[in-house]
């Protein structure tokens, strides 16, 4: 048998990936972290949601819609906490039950009271994911587990406001009673629980 030779045309054998530096694997744990704990609150809300409002023949199914691509991207993050040993939020039973809360009591306040809450929440994590990809940028741009980060940030982050859309234009959110006041406290509690998240 001929030994086998390599010319400059032979394909190369990938280089092999080098660890994250301690700096970039903090600011991945904190952006999984994070991540999983806001993904683990949407999907509560829109559960609680969808159990006032499942019987709508209008709104059930849009409701339904925005949940499963919800409940996508908290398996994503279950999946990747998993992978790389995240401690999840000491505040997860907190965020699941306030989560449940706020879904169905503005669902209980009518269709334009829950679009309402929708507009709040996804305003405030599409900004939110928004932030963190500008936080990657400065990371090590040669890291595949980085750069499928910010693939998966992008791709979630259009989820997000594609219900904001929907819920504005479709379902005219800005027309519920008290939304100035409805929206302002949504966005307050949606920011503290980010900014909770990120350090407990």
């Amino acid at each position: 048998m001929k030994a086998v030779r390599y010319n400059s045309t032979s394909p190369k054998a990938p280089r092999p990936e080098e660890p994250l530096s301690k700096k970039d694997l903090q600011t991945l744990e904190r952006i999984l972290r994070v991540d999983q704990a806001g993904e683990l609150g949407a999907n509560a809300i829109y559960r609680g949601q969808y159990a006032v409002l499942r019987k709508d023949p209008k709104v059930g199914p849009v409701i339904e819609h925005m949940w499963e691509q919800e409940k996508h991207h908290l398996k994503t993050f279950d999946g990747l906490i998993a992978k790389h040993r995240v401690r999840p939020t000491a505040l997860t039973p907190l965020w699941y039950a306030g989560g449940w809360a706020m879904g169905a009591v503005t669902a209980a306040m009518g269709v334009k009271a829950a679009m309402a809450c929708t507009e709040a929440v996804e305003t405030v994590i599409g900004g939110h994911y928004n932030n963190q990809l500008r936080d990657t940028m400065h990371l090590d741009n040669s890291s595949n587990e980085l750069t499928e980060l910010r693939k998966t940030l992008r791709q979630f982050r259009d989820d997000e406001l594609e219900h904001l859309d929907t819920a504005v234009n479709d379902w005219e959110a800005k027309d519920a009673a008290g939304h100035p006041i409805l929206t302002a406290g949504i966005k307050g509690i949606c920011k503290a629980a980010i900014w909770v998240s990120e350090r407990v």
